[in-house]
């Protein structure tokens, strides 16, 4: 049986991961589900295509991927299964842009069945389409064919020079999208030059720096701060690699 690994905005006060999970568990008995985040901000598909960008090259080959941000739900935007190396359930807007460029996908398919409830698709629609897929059950039996091209993406490009704030992690840290950090080097950024070291403790506390962070981007910081309230960053705003 497949793995699943389940990421949302679902926050953990409330039942619904919960749900999700018992929906799982009924569908395919012995599924293992591991939980990858369920506090990230609610309805923020940057951060959350930034989570699953950072998870991916972790989870093995076959997983299933589910994944549930959908400030969208009960609207006109498709509910989806997409196949790759792993295989994607969750809704068709741009939550998976940044895990396709590691993970390209090679088909898709609508999830057309009716939904018991029109706000929660997590447990009705994508729930029920994940134990399929760790079932290893035919993913044609889940819905017409898609055309792998016409999957909704994110405005978001990787670079090795010129990008942009992607997201904020929960220290205030910036995550960029540029690809490279060269120590010694400079990075400009909301009219500020910083400087590119390896870790924290290279600038004294209070001060800015930037590094190649774990995912393998370019993140901005404060040592023993906030980045994004010190520095008044926002999402989107541009970032030159001098």
């Amino acid at each position: 049986m497949r793995r699943v690994y389940f990421l949302s905005d679902f926050g953990l006060e409330d039942p619904y991961v919960g749900v999700v999970k018992a929906v799982l568990k009924r569908k395919a008995p012995g599924v293992e589900v591991v939980d990858l985040a369920h506090d990230l901000p609610p309805q923020d598909l940057r951060r959350a295509a930034y989570a699953l960008y950072e998870a991916l090259p972790y989870l093995e080959p076959q997983a299933v991927v589910l994944a549930v941000v959908d400030p969208g739900v009960g609207s006109g935007r498709r509910a989806v299964a997409v196949l790759g190396e792993r295989a994607y359930v969750g809704p068709d807007n741009g939550l998976f842009t940044l895990a396709w460029l590691l993970d390209p996908p090679r088909a898709a398919f609508l999830l057309d069945r009716p939904a018991a409830s029109a706000t929660f698709h997590g447990r009705d629609l994508f729930a029920p389409a994940a134990a399929h897929l760790a079932l290893r059950l035919p993913p044609e039996a889940l819905g017409p064919g898609l055309d792998p091209r016409g999957l909704v993406r994110l405005p978001l490009a990787l670079s090795e020079r010129e990008g942009e704030v992607l997201t904020f992690d929960r220290f205030g840290n910036a995550i960029t999208t540029l690809t490279q950090a060269p120590p010694g080097g400079w990075v400009w950024v909301g009219g500020r030059r910083i400087p590119i070291r390896r870790t924290y403790a290279e600038v004294p506390p209070g001060e800015a720096l930037a590094y190649l962070g774990s995912a393998g981007l370019l993140e901005i910081a404060l040592n023993q701060g906030s980045a994004r309230e010190a520095l008044g960053l926002r999402e989107g705003e541009r970032v030159v690699l001098e």
